[in-house]
């Protein structure tokens, strides 16, 4: 499979805590990325976390996005809950429209919409469950998501901005779709490197199982995703700069 064929982006979730609770280095996250997905009070996330993440962002210049999850606290949005479509669409607009408020008040714009944990692998599983949460995404706001899925087709249905995600902390099923787990698990920092140069280089990865899979990538904006939670997130979004920065470079990606 070919490399990648045009610039990648990094993006991470950021926003995560709850109250006093600030469990992941935000802080020393945001130099290292492009785009944030900011928890919006249903797994995470509150007025005052959405508000001062938000302010870092701007600061930062970072794109930022809402990431909406399902409405578990405790189990951090990565359980899943059956929801009907009217409930589940509404409750991406009530966290959806929490954050473009706080934007709003900073005079910067949503960039896009990214589900959160069990809730974006629901949505490239069932198709009724994907259109559900993207009608509650504003009009001429990007969605990110998983290539070739129920994603990427219903984004094409609606008219709305795709960025195809490659990862630099999750793995992958033979199948092509993601391996969620409840608690994120370590990574060395040779595991990462190689996990992430394989995708931008060859458009595949290494299934859970042995396999080598293709990813379509092909055609398509890609940003790499990685996350706050990851233990040692510091060491692997940092190594997934400079992967990202060199690949861009030598590919003449500007």
């Amino acid at each position: 499979m070919p490399p990648i064929s045009s610039k990648v982006h990094i993006n991470v979730d950021l926003g995560e805590g709850y109250g006093n609770y600030h469990p992941f280095p935000d802080d020393e996250l945001l130099p290292l990325i492009d785009f944030a997905n900011i928890a919006c009070g249903f797994h995470a996330g509150d007025p005052l976390i959405m508000s001062r993440t938000v302010k870092a962002c701007k600061a930062h210049n970072i794109r930022m996005g809402a990431h909406p999850g399902l409405p578990d606290l405790q189990g951090f949005g990565r359980r899943r809950i059956d929801i009907g479509a009217e409930e589940l669409e509404a409750g991406c607009r009530y966290q959806i429209g929490a954050l473009k408020a706080m934007l709003d008040g900073e005079g910067v714009s949503m960039h896009h919409v990214k589900p959160h944990g069990t809730l974006y692998g629901m949505c490239y599983q069932d198709v009724e469950t994907c259109r559900a949460v993207y009608r509650a995404i504003p009009p001429g706001v990007a969605v990110f998501g998983l290539a070739g899925t129920f994603h990427e087709q219903v984004a094409k249905e609606m008219g709305i901005n795709f960025f195809a995600e490659a990862y630099g902390d999750v793995k992958w099923s033979k199948d092509g779709l993601l391996v969620i787990d409840r608690v994120k698990k370590a990574w060395t920092t040779e595991d990462t490197k190689k996990h992430i140069l394989s995708q931008l280089e060859r458009s595949s990865v290494m299934a859970v199982t042995g396999e080598e899979v293709e990813l379509p990538f092909e055609g398509r904006e890609v940003t790499l995703c990685c996350h706050s939670d990851s233990p040692g997130a510091v060491e692997i979004v940092t190594a997934a700069r400079g992967i990202v920065d060199g690949f861009n470079e030598k590919h003449g990606y500007t």
